[in-house]
Protein backbone atom coordinates (compact mmCIF):
# COMPACT_ATOMS: atom_id res chain seq x y z
CA UNK A 1 0.00 0.00 0.00
CA UNK A 2 1.03 3.24 -1.00
CA UNK A 3 1.99 6.21 1.27
CA UNK A 4 -0.66 8.63 1.93
CA UNK A 5 -0.33 12.26 1.74
CA UNK A 6 -2.60 15.50 1.24
CA UNK A 7 0.60 17.57 -0.15
CA UNK A 8 0.95 17.80 -4.02
CA UNK A 9 4.11 18.43 -3.47
CA UNK A 10 5.10 15.24 -2.11
CA UNK A 11 7.27 13.05 -4.93
CA UNK A 12 7.61 9.32 -4.84
CA UNK A 13 4.85 6.55 -4.34
CA UNK A 14 2.50 9.26 -2.20
CA UNK A 15 -0.87 9.57 -3.14
CA UNK A 16 -3.54 11.35 -1.67
CA UNK A 17 -6.66 9.87 -0.19
CA UNK A 18 -8.78 10.33 -3.02
CA UNK A 19 -6.13 9.19 -5.55
CA UNK A 20 -6.10 6.00 -3.84
CA UNK A 21 -9.24 5.61 -3.50
CA UNK A 22 -9.85 5.38 -6.99
CA UNK A 23 -6.93 3.29 -8.13
CA UNK A 24 -9.02 0.33 -6.10
CA UNK A 25 -10.98 -2.03 -8.23
CA UNK A 26 -14.72 -2.26 -6.92
CA UNK A 27 -16.27 -5.77 -6.98
CA UNK A 28 -19.57 -7.11 -5.32
CA UNK A 29 -19.76 -9.86 -2.93
CA UNK A 30 -22.09 -11.96 -2.09
CA UNK A 31 -22.95 -14.69 -0.10
CA UNK A 32 -24.50 -18.53 -0.71
CA UNK A 33 -25.22 -21.45 1.05
CA UNK A 34 -24.62 -25.14 0.80
CA UNK A 35 -27.53 -27.31 1.99
CA UNK A 36 -26.91 -31.36 1.92
CA UNK A 37 -30.37 -34.25 2.70
CA UNK A 38 -29.17 -37.22 4.38
CA UNK A 39 -28.41 -38.59 1.14
CA UNK A 40 -25.28 -36.00 0.48
CA UNK A 41 -27.79 -33.95 -2.51
CA UNK A 42 -27.45 -30.78 -2.48
CA UNK A 43 -30.21 -28.30 -2.19
CA UNK A 44 -30.86 -25.98 -5.00
CA UNK A 45 -33.91 -23.85 -5.43
CA UNK A 46 -35.32 -22.51 -8.61
CA UNK A 47 -36.43 -19.30 -9.52
CA UNK A 48 -38.44 -16.77 -11.11
CA UNK A 49 -35.81 -14.65 -12.82
CA UNK A 50 -33.39 -17.22 -14.51
CA UNK A 51 -34.08 -20.78 -15.75
CA UNK A 52 -30.94 -22.47 -13.69
CA UNK A 53 -31.10 -23.58 -10.84
CA UNK A 54 -29.46 -21.41 -7.84
CA UNK A 55 -27.43 -22.65 -4.06
CA UNK A 56 -29.68 -20.17 -1.31
CA UNK A 57 -27.95 -16.63 -1.11
CA UNK A 58 -27.92 -13.86 -2.58
CA UNK A 59 -26.13 -10.53 -2.39
CA UNK A 60 -24.04 -8.95 0.62
CA UNK A 61 -25.67 -5.43 1.64
CA UNK A 62 -23.54 -2.16 1.92
CA UNK A 63 -22.20 -2.76 5.52
CA UNK A 64 -23.35 -6.29 5.72
CA UNK A 65 -20.63 -9.22 6.67
CA UNK A 66 -21.09 -11.91 4.47
CA UNK A 67 -22.21 -14.37 7.13
CA UNK A 68 -25.00 -12.38 8.35
CA UNK A 69 -26.00 -11.90 4.24
CA UNK A 70 -26.27 -15.70 4.19
CA UNK A 71 -28.23 -16.19 7.30
CA UNK A 72 -30.42 -13.44 5.87
CA UNK A 73 -30.93 -14.77 2.36
CA UNK A 74 -31.62 -17.90 3.97
CA UNK A 75 -34.39 -16.95 6.27
CA UNK A 76 -35.82 -14.77 3.33
CA UNK A 77 -35.96 -17.26 0.81
CA UNK A 78 -36.43 -20.19 2.35
CA UNK A 79 -37.67 -19.19 5.83
CA UNK A 80 -35.54 -21.37 7.22
CA UNK A 81 -33.38 -19.28 10.79
CA UNK A 82 -29.36 -20.36 10.74
CA UNK A 83 -26.25 -19.70 11.46
CA UNK A 84 -23.31 -20.37 9.62
CA UNK A 85 -20.14 -19.76 10.55
CA UNK A 86 -17.82 -22.23 8.79
CA UNK A 87 -17.16 -20.89 5.30
CA UNK A 88 -16.37 -23.62 2.53
CA UNK A 89 -14.95 -21.67 -0.40
CA UNK A 90 -14.60 -18.08 -1.42
CA UNK A 91 -14.52 -17.45 -5.07
CA UNK A 92 -13.37 -14.75 -7.13
CA UNK A 93 -15.42 -14.15 -10.38
CA UNK A 94 -14.38 -12.43 -13.53
CA UNK A 95 -16.01 -9.34 -14.61
CA UNK A 96 -16.18 -11.22 -18.16
CA UNK A 97 -18.71 -13.94 -17.37
CA UNK A 98 -20.81 -14.70 -19.81
CA UNK A 99 -24.89 -14.24 -18.59
CA UNK A 100 -24.46 -10.36 -16.92
CA UNK A 101 -26.03 -7.85 -19.56
CA UNK A 102 -23.86 -5.17 -20.82
CA UNK A 103 -25.99 -2.28 -18.92
CA UNK A 104 -25.85 -4.00 -15.90
CA UNK A 105 -21.37 -3.34 -16.05
CA UNK A 106 -20.90 -6.22 -13.65
CA UNK A 107 -17.44 -5.53 -12.18
CA UNK A 108 -16.59 -9.09 -10.90
CA UNK A 109 -17.62 -10.79 -7.96
CA UNK A 110 -16.64 -12.81 -4.48
CA UNK A 111 -18.83 -14.79 -3.41
CA UNK A 112 -19.04 -16.69 0.13
CA UNK A 113 -19.96 -20.00 -0.26
CA UNK A 114 -21.12 -21.27 3.73
CA UNK A 115 -21.75 -24.70 5.09
CA UNK A 116 -25.05 -24.88 5.97
CA UNK A 117 -24.49 -28.79 6.97
CA UNK A 118 -26.81 -31.77 6.53
CA UNK A 119 -30.51 -31.06 6.99
CA UNK A 120 -32.47 -33.90 8.99
CA UNK A 121 -36.06 -34.61 7.19
CA UNK A 122 -37.75 -32.38 9.84
CA UNK A 123 -35.61 -29.12 8.94
CA UNK A 124 -36.55 -29.53 5.24
CA UNK A 125 -40.12 -29.59 6.05
CA UNK A 126 -40.10 -26.78 7.73
CA UNK A 127 -39.29 -24.67 4.92
CA UNK A 128 -41.37 -22.38 3.49
CA UNK A 129 -41.19 -20.60 0.46
CA UNK A 130 -41.96 -16.77 -0.33
CA UNK A 131 -44.67 -15.65 -2.18
CA UNK A 132 -42.42 -14.52 -5.12
CA UNK A 133 -38.84 -15.02 -6.31
CA UNK A 134 -38.22 -18.57 -5.19
CA UNK A 135 -40.37 -20.78 -6.91
CA UNK A 136 -39.16 -24.12 -6.27
CA UNK A 137 -36.42 -26.45 -4.18
CA UNK A 138 -35.29 -29.97 -4.90
CA UNK A 139 -32.15 -31.93 -3.53
CA UNK A 140 -29.62 -32.47 -6.48
CA UNK A 141 -27.49 -35.44 -6.71
CA UNK A 142 -24.33 -33.71 -7.30
CA UNK A 143 -23.11 -34.90 -10.38
CA UNK A 144 -26.41 -33.40 -11.35
CA UNK A 145 -25.30 -30.18 -10.69
CA UNK A 146 -23.62 -29.59 -14.04
CA UNK A 147 -27.17 -29.62 -15.66
CA UNK A 148 -29.02 -28.07 -13.59
CA UNK A 149 -26.92 -24.61 -12.78
CA UNK A 150 -24.62 -21.99 -14.90
CA UNK A 151 -21.17 -23.88 -15.09
CA UNK A 152 -19.34 -21.41 -13.20
CA UNK A 153 -22.52 -22.04 -9.97
CA UNK A 154 -22.10 -25.98 -10.78
CA UNK A 155 -17.64 -25.41 -10.53
CA UNK A 156 -18.04 -23.27 -7.45
CA UNK A 157 -21.03 -25.93 -5.68
CA UNK A 158 -18.76 -28.95 -6.53
CA UNK A 159 -15.45 -27.66 -5.15
CA UNK A 160 -17.45 -26.08 -2.14
CA UNK A 161 -18.70 -29.49 -1.21
CA UNK A 162 -15.31 -31.30 -2.01
CA UNK A 163 -13.88 -28.89 0.34
CA UNK A 164 -16.38 -29.73 3.08
CA UNK A 165 -15.56 -33.49 2.53
CA UNK A 166 -11.91 -32.46 2.72
CA UNK A 167 -12.28 -30.95 5.74
CA UNK A 168 -8.92 -28.81 5.59
CA UNK A 169 -10.68 -25.18 5.67
CA UNK A 170 -12.23 -23.33 3.33
CA UNK A 171 -11.07 -23.37 -0.63
CA UNK A 172 -9.74 -20.70 -2.36
CA UNK A 173 -11.28 -20.40 -6.15
CA UNK A 174 -11.25 -18.76 -9.34
CA UNK A 175 -13.95 -18.69 -11.37
CA UNK A 176 -15.10 -22.22 -9.30
CA UNK A 177 -11.27 -23.78 -9.72
CA UNK A 178 -9.23 -24.42 -6.90
CA UNK A 179 -6.40 -22.31 -7.07
CA UNK A 180 -4.48 -25.59 -4.97
CA UNK A 181 -6.50 -28.97 -5.77
CA UNK A 182 -6.91 -31.49 -3.68
CA UNK A 183 -6.63 -34.96 -4.88
CA UNK A 184 -10.71 -35.19 -4.72
CA UNK A 185 -10.28 -31.97 -7.24
CA UNK A 186 -7.99 -33.21 -9.61
CA UNK A 187 -9.85 -36.54 -9.71
CA UNK A 188 -13.44 -34.50 -10.13
CA UNK A 189 -15.03 -37.07 -7.80
CA UNK A 190 -18.48 -36.41 -7.95
CA UNK A 191 -18.82 -35.87 -11.34
CA UNK A 192 -20.66 -38.76 -11.99
CA UNK A 193 -23.75 -40.07 -10.47
CA UNK A 194 -23.10 -42.06 -7.48
CA UNK A 195 -24.01 -46.02 -7.52
CA UNK A 196 -26.98 -46.53 -4.51
CA UNK A 197 -26.20 -49.24 -2.28
CA UNK A 198 -29.52 -48.87 -0.20
CA UNK A 199 -31.26 -51.80 1.82
CA UNK A 200 -30.80 -52.56 5.56
CA UNK A 201 -27.74 -53.09 7.33
CA UNK A 202 -26.97 -56.20 9.09
CA UNK A 203 -23.88 -56.97 10.92
CA UNK A 204 -21.87 -60.37 11.08
CA UNK A 205 -21.07 -63.13 8.31
CA UNK A 206 -23.90 -63.59 5.32
CA UNK A 207 -26.06 -66.66 5.92
CA UNK A 208 -25.12 -69.37 3.80
CA UNK A 209 -28.92 -69.26 2.16
CA UNK A 210 -28.27 -65.85 0.90
CA UNK A 211 -27.05 -65.05 -2.92
CA UNK A 212 -24.11 -62.41 -2.72
CA UNK A 213 -23.89 -60.28 -5.64
CA UNK A 214 -20.73 -58.26 -4.09
CA UNK A 215 -18.11 -58.28 -1.79
CA UNK A 216 -16.02 -55.36 -1.06
CA UNK A 217 -13.74 -54.66 1.56
CA UNK A 218 -12.87 -51.82 4.45
CA UNK A 219 -9.02 -52.39 4.37
CA UNK A 220 -7.25 -49.93 7.15
CA UNK A 221 -4.05 -48.42 7.47
CA UNK A 222 -1.89 -48.21 10.51
CA UNK A 223 -3.46 -44.78 10.90
CA UNK A 224 -6.98 -45.60 10.51
CA UNK A 225 -7.49 -44.36 7.17
CA UNK A 226 -9.08 -46.94 4.39
CA UNK A 227 -8.23 -47.47 1.09
CA UNK A 228 -10.50 -45.81 -1.48
CA UNK A 229 -10.65 -46.48 -5.59
CA UNK A 230 -11.22 -43.38 -8.02
CA UNK A 231 -11.98 -44.05 -11.13
CA UNK A 232 -9.77 -41.47 -13.54
CA UNK A 233 -12.13 -41.97 -16.16
CA UNK A 234 -15.37 -40.75 -14.35
CA UNK A 235 -14.12 -39.52 -10.94
CA UNK A 236 -16.08 -42.56 -9.37
CA UNK A 237 -15.59 -43.99 -6.02
CA UNK A 238 -15.69 -47.01 -4.22
CA UNK A 239 -14.19 -49.80 -2.14
CA UNK A 240 -11.69 -52.31 -3.44
CA UNK A 241 -12.34 -56.05 -3.21
CA UNK A 242 -11.35 -57.62 0.32
CA UNK A 243 -8.31 -58.99 -1.41
CA UNK A 244 -7.13 -56.30 -3.66
CA UNK A 245 -3.82 -55.58 -1.10
CA UNK A 246 -1.84 -57.19 1.05
CA UNK A 247 -3.77 -57.53 4.67
CA UNK A 248 -4.00 -59.38 7.95
CA UNK A 249 -6.87 -60.00 10.23
CA UNK A 250 -9.44 -60.09 8.16
CA UNK A 251 -13.22 -60.48 10.19
CA UNK A 252 -16.77 -60.40 8.64
CA UNK A 253 -17.93 -57.37 8.77
CA UNK A 254 -21.52 -57.46 7.60
CA UNK A 255 -23.40 -57.10 5.05
CA UNK A 256 -26.41 -55.32 2.87
CA UNK A 257 -29.69 -56.83 2.21
CA UNK A 258 -31.87 -55.30 -0.91
CA UNK A 259 -33.56 -57.34 -3.54
CA UNK A 260 -33.56 -60.43 -1.81
CA UNK A 261 -29.18 -60.45 -2.23
CA UNK A 262 -26.24 -59.71 -0.31
CA UNK A 263 -23.21 -57.26 -0.80
CA UNK A 264 -20.79 -58.37 2.02
CA UNK A 265 -18.25 -56.03 3.70
CA UNK A 266 -14.91 -57.57 5.02
CA UNK A 267 -12.51 -55.38 7.15
CA UNK A 268 -8.87 -55.97 7.57
CA UNK A 269 -5.65 -54.23 8.49
CA UNK A 270 -3.29 -53.76 5.43
CA UNK A 271 0.62 -54.56 5.32
CA UNK A 272 1.21 -52.77 2.15
CA UNK A 273 0.31 -51.90 -0.81
CA UNK A 274 1.15 -53.75 -4.15
CA UNK A 275 2.38 -51.87 -7.02
CA UNK A 276 -0.76 -50.66 -8.79
CA UNK A 277 -2.08 -53.05 -11.26
CA UNK A 278 -4.46 -50.94 -12.92
CA UNK A 279 -3.90 -47.56 -13.95
CA UNK A 280 -7.34 -46.39 -14.84
CA UNK A 281 -7.69 -46.46 -11.20
CA UNK A 282 -6.48 -44.26 -8.40
CA UNK A 283 -5.68 -45.39 -4.68
CA UNK A 284 -6.33 -43.15 -1.72
CA UNK A 285 -6.47 -43.31 1.78
CA UNK A 286 -10.03 -41.53 3.45
CA UNK A 287 -11.28 -41.69 6.78
CA UNK A 288 -14.86 -43.82 6.96
CA UNK A 289 -17.03 -40.70 7.06
CA UNK A 290 -15.28 -39.34 4.00
CA UNK A 291 -16.40 -42.90 1.55
CA UNK A 292 -19.76 -42.41 2.73
CA UNK A 293 -19.93 -39.02 2.10
CA UNK A 294 -19.14 -39.66 -1.62
CA UNK A 295 -21.39 -42.78 -1.31
CA UNK A 296 -24.77 -43.25 -1.33
CA UNK A 297 -25.81 -45.74 0.69
CA UNK A 298 -28.97 -44.67 1.97
CA UNK A 299 -30.23 -44.45 5.62
CA UNK A 300 -28.14 -47.83 6.80
CA UNK A 301 -25.11 -46.14 5.88
CA UNK A 302 -24.22 -44.53 9.16
CA UNK A 303 -24.77 -48.13 10.69
CA UNK A 304 -22.42 -49.26 8.12
CA UNK A 305 -19.34 -46.38 9.23
CA UNK A 306 -20.31 -47.06 13.01
CA UNK A 307 -19.78 -51.04 12.38
CA UNK A 308 -16.36 -49.77 10.48
CA UNK A 309 -15.26 -47.88 13.95
CA UNK A 310 -15.90 -50.97 15.66
CA UNK A 311 -13.78 -53.29 13.65
CA UNK A 312 -11.25 -50.71 14.28
CA UNK A 313 -11.02 -50.44 17.77
CA UNK A 314 -10.87 -54.32 17.24
CA UNK A 315 -7.64 -54.55 15.00
CA UNK A 316 -6.10 -52.17 17.71
CA UNK A 317 -6.06 -48.56 15.24
CA UNK A 318 -6.47 -45.23 16.16
CA UNK A 319 -9.42 -42.59 15.25
CA UNK A 320 -8.39 -40.90 12.26
CA UNK A 321 -8.65 -37.69 12.24
CA UNK A 322 -10.19 -35.89 8.87
CA UNK A 323 -8.07 -34.84 6.99
CA UNK A 324 -8.22 -34.82 3.13
CA UNK A 325 -7.74 -37.80 0.94
CA UNK A 326 -3.91 -38.89 -0.24
CA UNK A 327 -3.38 -40.28 -3.05
CA UNK A 328 -0.60 -43.59 -3.31
CA UNK A 329 1.84 -43.85 -5.24
CA UNK A 330 1.40 -46.04 -7.70
CA UNK A 331 4.91 -48.03 -6.86
CA UNK A 332 3.55 -49.00 -3.88
CA UNK A 333 4.13 -49.34 -0.42
CA UNK A 334 4.98 -51.19 2.82
CA UNK A 335 3.34 -50.28 6.63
Amino acid sequence: MPQLTDDPGRKGTWMTPAEYGASRAALWTGAVVLVTDTDGRVLVQSVDYRPDRLLPGGAVDAGEAPAAAAAREVREELGVDGHYPCGLAVDWIPADTPGFPAEMRFPGEILHVYDGGTWAPDRIESIRLPAQEITGIEFAEPADLTALMEPGDARRALAALRARINGSGPALLEDGRPTVPTALDRLGVLRTRRVPQHGTWHPGPVPARLPVRGHSGWLFAPDGRVLLLVARATGAAHLPAPKAEPAVGALPLGYRYADRTALARTAARLTGLAPAGDPAYARLLATPEQVRELSDWGPAGRQEVAAVHAARTRLGLPVPPRTPPTELPEQGLRW
